[in-house]
């Protein structure tokens, strides 16, 4: 297997954390009685279509029962895995072998000659013909199903797709999107991607009903793993262009548009969002959110780094004594106190430049972690 897992039909479309994850635990729920089918939804999802090849296909070529002529008594729970269970746990176990990164590609004949990889950026223009691509995708193989239900004589929807987003942005006639339409106004294809996101849900179980060419009835909803697969489909799209914008995989803004920052800062900013002691928790999660939000002013700004001032402020006198010298920790304050952040005094200095503001949220985050491992290192001594 190990030579395959390079392929092109063997290209993730998901996560590759995400896939272990889903594998795992369906593995863990082999006892099911329609386990065989779950999995080969699973493969379908997970993998590139339209190859004749790829994990689906060997799946479905393998035999039902055990390996090697063996067979499992009745009525007992073994750790036996069937051939099908055992191709599944290979794939999980190989799958940091296997590509997450749908742009991966040997390099052309121009390319290799230049010594370097064209790199194409995407017009707003071809990013939302991407993104409509992909919604049409998302609908086919049942993501928004949970949401729209389904178009069928015998289950019919309820409310339109149009009027479930007419109800929530208050625009209607959008589905399916039009592609000339969200051309024409980026604020209102901005809404559907961050709208979309909270409508997926990943089936696990389908059943095809055949009357009419009705086709597949998606059921057993997963909507955690859902929007985790379109925030990374998604965001695949985005990071081609020169928009400066991701859906936020974490923190209270999870699955809203964000301004793109660097590797380093992305880390941080998930260290933070993910921790769990209580109210300042809560205020760094507020103030990333703010900082972070699409089309954030100077005002929101100064408001993020006003709320990180005061959980340093709060851990001044008993944890930053560990961390800086008396002289440090006063020139911290003085940036917060001294300009015009804080406080609406006539004395604070004004005329600075908005990557000051960024400047200061940056250092008051990292100095935020840094308090964090103290207090961490406490509890645990």
């Amino acid at each position: 297997m190990r030579a395959r897992l390079a392929e092109p039909d063997y290209q993730l479309l998901w996560p590759r954390a995400l896939f272990k994850a889903e594998a795992a635990r369906l593995l863990n729920a082999r006892d099911l009685a329609d386990w065989n089918d779950r999995c080969e939804l699973l493969l379908e999802d997970a993998f590139v279509r339209g190859y004749e090849g790829g994990p689906l296909s060997e799946f479905r070529e393998l035999s039902v029962g055990f390996p090697d002529g063996l067979r499992r008594a009745a009525g007992s729970r073994s750790t036996m895995l069937t051939a099908k269970q055992q191709f599944l746990r290979s794939l999980m176990d190989k799958a940091d072998l296997l590509h997450e990164d749908t742009t991966h590609r040997r390099p052309y004949w121009r390319e290799r000659k230049a010594g370097q990889r064209n790199v194409v950026v995407l017009s707003l223009e071809a990013v939302i013909r991407e993104f409509v691509a992909l919604a049409e995708e998302f609908e086919q193989i049942g993501y928004f199903e949970k949401r729209f239900g389904k178009d069928c004589v015998d289950d019919s929807y309820g409310n339109h797709p149009s009027e479930l987003i007419e109800r929530e942005i208050g625009v209607g006639d959008m589905w399916p999107p039009s592609l000339d339409r969200l051309v024409d106004d980026a604020d209102l294809f901005f809404d559907l991607v961050e709208l979309l996101h909270d409508f997926a849900a990943r089936p696990q179980t389908r059943s095809l009903h055949s009357f009419a060419g009705c086709g597949w009835h998606h059921r057993g909803f997963e909507i955690e793993s859902g929007r985790a697969v379109y925030r990374w489909r998604v965001n695949k799209i985005l990071q081609r262009s020169d928009l400066g914008l991701r859906l936020a995989e974490d923190g209270d803004d999870t699955g809203r548009l964000v301004t793109v920052t660097d590797d380093a800062r992305t880390e941080l900013i998930h260290a933070l969002t993910v921790r769990d002691d209580g109210e300042p928790a809560d205020q760094v999660r507020h103030a990333i959110e703010l900082f972070r939000a699409r089309g954030a002013d100077r005002h929101q700004k100064r408001s993020a780094v006003a709320a990180l001032a005061l959980v340093l402020e709060e851990r001044r006198h008993n944890v930053l004594v560990e961390a800086l010298a008396k002289s440090d920790r006063g020139a911290l304050f003085d940036i917060a106190n001294n300009f015009h952040i804080r406080h609406q005094d006539a004395k604070q200095k004004r005329d600075y430049d908005d990557f000051y503001i960024d400047w200061i949220f940056w250092l008051y985050l990292s100095t935020i972690e840094l308090t964090n491992r103290i207090i961490d290192e406490r509890h645990s001594s």
